[in-house]
């Protein structure tokens, strides 16, 4: 057997110093090593042009090797300061908004040319919608306990008691957060240090990931925009849950949030995975109540602390307007027709097409029984009707509900982030139908499905991207296709 020849330019585990020179779709930046041998491509994620970063190699090929960011040395002369705490979910927060978009479209749309095969990308090009909020756009964050902590100042792991992120890249190391990160709800996190504080006083124990021990694992916080009120939820193990008041957490909620607390749950999770709701575990009240409701484009929804929801609601809308706009472009055309929402979770795009679109039957499809649930409990609140949901496989759902058969002309496509299946795409296909409006967190996958849906004759009519999620690499996309 032939011996598999050396990397002459890298070695997996080696740490190197690295000048970023480009960027590539999903926030990868690109370095370049040059010696005797040639030129050899090195991505690390989270980084742009200009920085000079130290990285780890984990991964390598004769191409090229992929690195995981231990930490930039020099910032970008595009970067600018932020009074903001830097965390690893807004690693772009230092670059100017209008950078970030030129980063975004570019990269994207030469995915589609790339993987997509799509040569025309720009001449299809719609529009670049951008979020409404910037900052503290988010509805939802997690923050972590952690019996050990970063000293930011030596860049080295110490003992302490921590509540904030994770470390990028570092699954057993915490760092505190001390004041607001510019994603969430800056009087939520400006009082993380108080609400820490008041945990390290009960004397009882954070968790310690490489021991899986302790007490005090997560703080999950969801926010809604309509209310501005507060859900929280403590998750902690059950070992010494005896000597812990949920009473006082509570009254210390209250002291902090006054009316914005909605309610308090308290969640058991004794498994040594690293999840916030665990499989065998249990949540409970505590506190208040343990829904919140958000508005989307005039409608109400019901958020549990398990439900689904977009993350950037202000945003969201801009999303849907447009999925609503490319599905009803050609209103007559859909009239006495039926409506395909396939992965339709709990029902959103289809309860918004449904209250725009008369004599329409919109039918959605899910295969999370849960989802669909909560679809119809969402569709009566708001008194929408012309809705059906189902909780199906799409090519179940076919067989077993042949009315729909040849008359469906519109299908609305908003698949996982994996994208769709080659098993679900020939179904998709086989439907017939004249529209389809693609939404995507995932232009990847979703580029890759366009190159199959245009070798069975399907063109591409309008492409957007949508920012959902400023200072991140995260880029939406909603494609319309027609039949040729």
């Amino acid at each position: 057997m032939p011996r598999r020849e050396r990397n002459k330019f890298v070695k997996r585990g080696e740490t190197l110093e690295l000048v970023i020179e480009d960027y590539a779709f999903g926030g990868k930046g690109i370095a370049r090593i040059r010696n005797e041998h040639g030129e050899f491509v090195v991505f690390v994620p989270n980084t742009l042009p200009g920085q000079l970063v130290k990285a780890q190699v984990k991964k390598s090929s004769k191409k090229y090797a992929e690195c995981k960011l231990i930490d930039v040395l020099k910032a970008s002369d595009d970067e600018i300061e932020v009074p903001f705490q830097d965390i690893p979910g807004a690693p772009y927060i230092q670059l100017p908004i209008d950078i970030q978009h030129k980063y975004k479209k570019e990269s994207t749309l030469s995915l589609f040319k790339r993987i997509g095969k799509v040569e025309n990308v720009e001449d299809l090009f719609d529009e670049f919608i951008t979020s409404p909020n910037v900052f503290h756009y988010r509805n939802k964050m997690e923050y972590g306990f952690s019996a050990i902590g970063y000293d930011r100042k030596n860049k080295t792991d110490i003992d302490e008691f921590t509540l904030g992120f994770k470390r990028r890249g570092v699954w057993w190391m915490g760092d505190n957060l001390e004041k607001d990160s510019g994603l969430f709800d800056k009087q939520v996190e400006d009082s993380l240090k108080t609400i820490r504080a008041y945990c390290i006083e009960t004397g009882l124990a954070p968790w310690h990931g490489p021991k899986k021990e302790g007490f005090f694992r997560y703080l999950v916080v969801r926010k809604s925009y309509k209310t501005d009120e507060l859900l929280f939820n403590l998750v902690t193990t059950s070992y010494d849950l005896p000597k812990f008041d949920l009473n006082k957490f509570s009254e210390l909620l209250v002291s902090l949030f006054g009316d914005r607390l909605a309610g308090l749950l308290h969640t058991i999770n004794d498994e040594v995975g690293d999840r916030t709701i665990a499989t065998s575990g249990s949540i409970k009240l505590a506190y208040g109540k343990d829904k919140i409701v958000e508005e989307l484009l005039g409608l109400n929804f019901e958020i549990s602390m398990k439900s689904f929801f977009q993350t950037n609601p202000k945003s969201a809308e801009k999303l849907y307007t447009k999925v609503v706009d490319y599905a009803l472009e050609d209103k007559d055309a859909i009239n006495n027709t039926v409506v395909l929402d396939l992965f339709c979770g709990t029902g959103t795009i289809g309860q918004i097409i449904a209250s725009k679109a008369n004599n329409t039957k919109i039918v959605g499809v899910d295969i999370v029984a849960s989802a669909i649930e909560d679809a119809k409990k969402n569709a009566k609140r708001n008194n929408i009707e012309g809705l059906e949901f189902y909780a199906a496989d799409v090519g179940k759902f076919l067989s077993e509900h042949p009315q729909y058969q040849n008359k469906i002309r519109t299908i609305i496509l908003d698949p996982a982030r994996a994208g769709i299946t080659p098993k679900t795409l020939k179904k998709i296909i086989n439907l017939n139908a004249e529209r389809l409006v693609y939404v995507s967190c995932n232009p990847a996958t979703q580029a890759r499905d366009i190159e199959q849906f245009m070798l069975a004759g399907y063109d591409i009519k309008k492409l957007s991207l949508v920012d959902q999620f400023p200072h991140t690499a995260h880029i939406e996309t909603v494609v319309l296709l027609e039949k040729k």
